[in-house]
């Protein structure tokens, strides 16, 4: 008689379970900061308005997006055989990590909603959003170094020493922002060199996220590298996810306007795809309107050329084999069956989904 094939996880349960892990944790490290940067900062997370005043449901998440990155390292460690709970000071860093860096992006982009409300920067300034910002990163290093917010005690024993390799990604995260940010004043990037600012400003924490999972799980010197593997191809299928979101999506889903990447001429991965194309007339002329700041009327048009010059499916095509590819490092990875399910359906989610 053949065995029944278990059901797949559903994305959306797993990240409940490593969330309610995880919230209490990022609420206890996000507590002991200065109350000017905790006031920022819970803002931010969507923890309390502007006059901190509570909203959000019983668990506190707010808007405070999915967590999916400490989701990673959290079934990373568990999928090695370790304790879940030994993880959290890693899980906790890698989710600080990323907020520091979506409050920064915010002031340099000038963008002023995300998650359906007002940014920080747009809220407190820039000045206040860019020391909160510094805060969270400073933080990070804390929680990691001194393996507070682990579990009851507060404290985790023989952890292995993860700082050094959050600092190897933060640093890989700064330099690909830095390209981000200095490709938008060039006429021409190429698509080998925007697919490397791509790994660096968001694979490379997706990559960490893993890797730091695995060492605090136990897991083999070869499980650790297949992990990070298998991070850094999730997470550059959820870049150019969101940079198919930054021209494509709703703005009901995503909280941004429409056409938001279009109207900063962000040089993101399907325009970048679409003028390397050499589709006449449509790259021409998508080449010819990046030239100059965007009319709101023109928002539209530029979004039909990229498409027109093949960039929406060059980007989606590129999508599925990232995902192939970072499925087939996690498969090989050898980790307990319901955490490869749970890794994989988070994989999916990242590839395939609309905010």
């Amino acid at each position: 008689m053949t065995e029944p094939v278990a059901a797949r996880p559903c994305a959306a349960d797993v990240l409940a379970r490593t969330r309610d892990l995880l919230d209490p944790a990022l609420r206890r490290a996000v507590g002991t900061l200065p109350p000017s940067m905790r006031r920022v900062a819970g803002y931010h997370f969507g923890w309390w308005d502007a006059r901190g005043r509570p909203i959000g449901g019983a668990s506190g998440t707010g808007g405070g997006g999915k967590a999916l990155r400490p989701a990673f390292t959290l079934l990373a460690a568990e999928g090695a055989g370790g304790e879940t709970t030994a993880a959290l000071p890693a899980a906790v860093a890698v989710e600080l990590v990323h907020n520091f860096s979506l409050i920064h992006d915010d002031v340099m982009d000038g963008d002023r909603v995300r998650r359906h409300r007002p940014t920080a920067w747009a809220v407190f300034g820039r000045a206040q959003a860019i020391l909160a910002g510094d805060s969270l990163l400073a933080l990070a290093f804390a929680v990691l170094a001194t393996g507070t917010d682990s579990g009851p005690d507060g404290r985790t024993d023989n952890r292995p020493d993860g700082v050094p390799v959050l600092a190897g990604r933060v640093q890989s995260l700064l330099d690909g922002q830095s390209a981000d940010l200095d490709f938008e004043e060039r006429a021409e990037v190429g698509l080998g060199e925007c697919v490397r600012m791509a790994e660096g400003k968001t694979a490379a924490l997706f990559g960490c996220a893993c890797a730091l999972g695995a060492s605090y799980g136990g897991a083999t010197p070869s499980q650790s590298v297949l992990l990070e593997a298998f991070g850094e191809r999730v997470g550059l299928a959820f870049q150019i996810v969101d940079d198919l979101l930054g021209i494509w999506g709703d703005p009901a889903a995503t909280g941004k306007p429409v056409h938001s990447d279009l109207r900063n001429r962000k040089k993101s991965l399907p325009v970048v795809a679409a003028l390397a194309s050499g589709t006449p007339p449509a790259g021409a002329a998508l080449a010819a309107l990046y030239r100059r700041p965007l009319a709101e009327p023109e928002l539209a048009r530029a979004a039909r050329l990229v498409e027109e010059a093949g960039g929406r499916a060059w980007s989606l095509a590129r999508v599925d084999g990232l995902l192939d590819e970072a499925l087939e490092s996690l498969r090989a990875a050898g980790l307990t069956p319901e955490a490869t399910a749970g890794l994989e359906a988070l994989a999916r989610l990242a590839a395939d989904r609309d905010r």
